[in-house]
């Protein structure tokens, strides 16, 4: 790696590519700079005052937004003044010479010259256009007034966060840019491996606002399944698990999650709760919810007992998914963390800092380490493999029409389970890939149940879980025991004829198995091959055992969530889940670009918890400027007033902001202060800032007495950003997403029609079909054993003899 000031200028895998950027949103900038990471040029235009984002607090003491370093650099910056005569010629030049357009002017238009992109798309017909928007262009919240935390309110992401008298709590304001971006980042890759094949280019439309139910689907269909009203049960204490919280030590906090009978009995032996251990009433999260206060009041002076790292040490040996809280100083003092690039730095103007790094740990053709966060019309000079009008052509022959998706034809292998690595699949599963969905009678994907008692496996339960269904769609599936030569051997068959393996198993199971990655290299030399452990396979802690919940645990993350009194505070019950799936599959497609053109597989080494650390990228570079951070529990660093307020009705709320002066202004005239509406001192936020407890009692006297619908409707009338603070099960009532046909339905064995969410990211105006349901266990077996790997009835049969495949789960007495 060649370091100049800070900056890595190495040539990257996209360094074919040039990449145009215009509007100004937090989504579509970070998909840009994972663009930039691989080498990729990125052109940010922006107007002479500069991308609005460029005053996004927090700032560092010299006044950059932390916020805007993190989303912008190795891009180049090209003011564009639309009062200019040329600027609309200037700016369709630039998107004529690009390869992909990235526009989030429905967003923030950012004073962007007006476009005829239609028109441009008709001359440059290889042109790949993706454009974000909070809502989508149709659909009731539309033409809504949104911020981050109005967005993920009405996506479920708040009301089950914070004390159970309320509020919810927001957490900061940096999610929805770094989800959504994930979300058009893939849907611009695989619009850029399609090309290779079809030579044409395609446009995608990414929805903020249905990017963030990516979170909130898991609640939302645990809750309809169990017919059970979700609500706040604590701060730290989420349904349907237990204990899955963080906790006080002697020195530091502890995030704990036990989630099966064996894990939940160590936890138990090791604190030496024996009575807990014992107790046939407890033996599942959701039985322990029900005696919450009981348990902790016996277990947490336990805990109280050893420091964080004793108890981390120990829960390693007992493989007990605990791990260390770090607060942002501990981050920073992680060698390991710099050392894999998950820390890096970045120059903002004179000052030196470090943030969040690119998340996608490639071994073959890394990302950048860090790099220059670019001044106002500063142009960053980087070698660059310009292509002529031949190049990224795939060396294999084109498979696809235009009309295709684009990652028909790939074939995937995935031995995931739970979320994270089904998440990964099942998005490539939507984007036309074949995954062969690989599980064993003996231990079938855990999202079946946890359950393995004869009355649970008899009654068919594992085939009737929703949140499996939901995450293995469109999968084919076959059962194989690894564990045996035969089943051994006839994976490896399989994955010599496929493209991608994904696992996220902790990281020594393949290879103890016979599969690791270079065996898997000899079998096919052009695989990719993805790890989604916890912490890497390189780290000192790759053993630890872990959920989504551990993850957020272990980022950072809940030591920025909160006030300065409170203990740090989780967002989500399995947050890491859905942002490691989102890296890993954005990993993969990079990965399978640098293979259609080389033929060369890699392996790729994603942490998860790792991917979780972009969440906290601002708090990051303020901690290593400033050697501190601040925590503003449900206020905003930037918007006054910022938060959520009391509606009529049981625990009734609504989010809202205001982003600006004029915005404040319509807001104080709706509550009915024309006085304060009139007030040129209220005018500036910090001036608000001083008054902020008598601007938020106001406001909620006025909340109070409406509806939570009916405050939205009056406000987003008005032009403020508000937003109902819904619960995850709310969603399939929701007008928006009804009308947008968000929620397909879906036939399968054992449960029937059921729904199922579609992904974020639309070809048109309806979603992406469900082509299949989620596999049966080993519903496929016949289906690929014939037809992939050519085996005879015979040969079928006496596999399923030997118990080396099959479709029954085995039960554990």
């Amino acid at each position: 790696m060649n370091i100049i000031e800070g900056v890595d200028r190495s040539v990257g895998v996209l360094s074919h590519l040039r990449v145009v950027e215009i509007g100004s949103s937090a989504s579509t900038s970070y998909c840009a700079r994972l663009f930039a990471d691989f080498g990729a040029e990125v052109l940010k235009i922006e107007p002479p005052a500069g991308d609005p984002l460029r005053s996004s607090a927090p700032l560092t003491p010299g006044g950059q937004s932390a916020w805007f370093a993190f989303l912008n650099f190795n891009k180049s910056s090209i003011v564009i003044d639309p009062a200019k005569p040329q600027a609309v010629k200037r700016l369709t030049l630039l998107i004529e010479d690009c390869d992909i357009l990235i526009d989030g002017r429905d967003i923030d238009s950012a004073n962007c010259p007006a476009l005829d992109v239609g028109a441009i798309r008709q001359r440059r017909p290889r042109l790949i256009y993706l454009e974000a928007s909070w809502f989508g262009r149709e659909g009731p919240y539309a033409e809504f007034t949104a911020t981050d935390s109005i967005v993920r309110a009405l996506a479920g992401l708040i009301k089950l966060v914070g004390p159970v008298e309320g509020p919810p709590l927001h957490a900061p304001d940096f999610q929805t840019g770094v989800l959504a971006g994930l979300w058009g980042f893939i849907a611009a890759a695989s619009l850029v491996f399609a090309r290779m094949q079809s030579r044409a280019g395609r446009s995608y439309s990414l929805s903020v606002f249905e990017a963030c139910i990516s979170l909130s689907e898991y609640q939302l269909f645990e809750a309809f399944q169990r017919d059970e009203m979700m609500c706040r049960i604590g701060i730290n204490r989420f349904w349907p698990n237990f204990p899955a919280g963080i906790y006080e030590t002697k020195k530091g906090w502890l995030g704990v999650s036990t989630i099966t009978p064996s894990q939940w009995r160590a936890f138990c032996d090791m604190l030496g709760l024996p009575q807990l251990r014992d107790d046939p009433a407890l033996v599942l999260g959701t039985d322990r919810l029900k005696r919450m206060e009981q348990i902790e009041h016996l277990f947490m002076p336990k805990l109280r007992s050893r420091t964080a790292q004793e108890w981390f040490a120990e829960g390693i040996e007992r493989k007990i998914p605990i791990v260390p809280v770090p607060e942002m100083s501990d981050l920073l003092e992680d060698k390991e963390k710099i050392e894999r690039g998950a820390i890096v730095p970045v120059l903002l103007g004179k000052e030196r800092a470090l943030t969040a790094g690119s998340m996608q740990r490639l071994t073959l053709t890394p990302p950048r380490r860090g790099g220059k966060v670019p001044s106002l019309d500063e142009q960053q000079a980087f070698t660059h493999s310009r292509p002529n009008s031949a190049s990224g052509v795939s060396i294999f022959p084109d498979r696809s029409s235009p009309a295709d998706q684009p990652l028909l034809g790939t074939r995937v292998i995935d031995f995931s389970m739970g979320w994270a690595g089904p998440l990964c699949t099942r998005t490539l599963a939507d984007l036309g890939a074949d995954v062969v969905k690989i599980e064993a009678i003996q231990y079938p994907d855990w999202w079946r149940g946890v359950d393995r008692r004869p009355e649970y496996v008899n009654r068919n339960m594992h085939e009737k879980t929703l949140r499996f269904c939901m995450m293995n769609r469109n999968k084919r599936g076959i059962t194989l025991d690894l564990t045996r030569p035969e089943g051994l051997s006839l994976a490896k068959q399989l994955i010599a004829s496929a493209e991608i393996v994904v696992d996220n198993y902790s990281v020594d199971v393949l290879p103890k198995l016979g599969l690791g990655y270079e065996v898997l290299k000899m079998l096919n030399p052009r695989l990719v091959v993805m790890s989604m452990s916890a912490f890497g396979t390189s780290s000192a802690h790759r053993s630890c055992r872990a959920y989504g919940s551990t993850l957020e645990q272990g980022s950072g993350l809940p030591s920025v969530v909160g006030t300065s009194n409170s203990p740090p505070v989780m967002s989500h019950v399995a947050f890491g889940d859905a942002i490691g799936g989102l890296n890993g599959c954005a990993a993969v497609l990079v990965a399978l670009i640098h293979a259609r053109q080389t033929g060369q597989g890699q392996f790729i080494d994603l942490a998860q918890v790792e991917c979780m650390m972009s969440l906290a990228a601002p708090w990051i570079t303020i901690q290593s400027l400033c050697g501190t951070s601040t925590r503003y529990g449900n206020r905003h660093p930037q918007f006054v007033p910022h938060g959520c307020f009391r509606c009529a009705g049981e625990d009734s709320w609504i989010a809202m902001a205001a982003t600006d002066a004029g915005m404040w202004q319509r807001l104080a005239s709706v509550i009915g202060r024309i006085d304060w509406a009139a007030d040129p001192w209220l005018k500036f936020a910090h001036r608000r800032r001083s008054m902020e407890d008598t601007i938020e009692s106001a406001i909620e006297g006025w909340t109070r007495a409406r509806d939570a619908d009916q405050a939205m409707v009056e406000l987003q009338g008005a032009r403020v950003a508000a937003g109902v603070v819904r619960l995850p099960i709310d969603l399939l009532q929701d007008p928006h997403l009804r009308s947008r046909a968000f929620f397909q339905r879906v036939e399968r064995a054992f449960i029937g029609p059921h729904l199922q969410p579609s992904i974020p990211i639309r070809e048109g105006a309806r979603p992406h079909a469900i082509r299949r349901a989620a596999p049966t266990l080993g519903e496929h077996n016949s289906e690929i054993l014939a037809d992939l790997l050519g085996l005879g009835e015979a040969e079928i049969a006496d596999l399923a003899n030997k118990g080396i495949i099959g479709t029954r789960m085995l039960s554990e007495v």
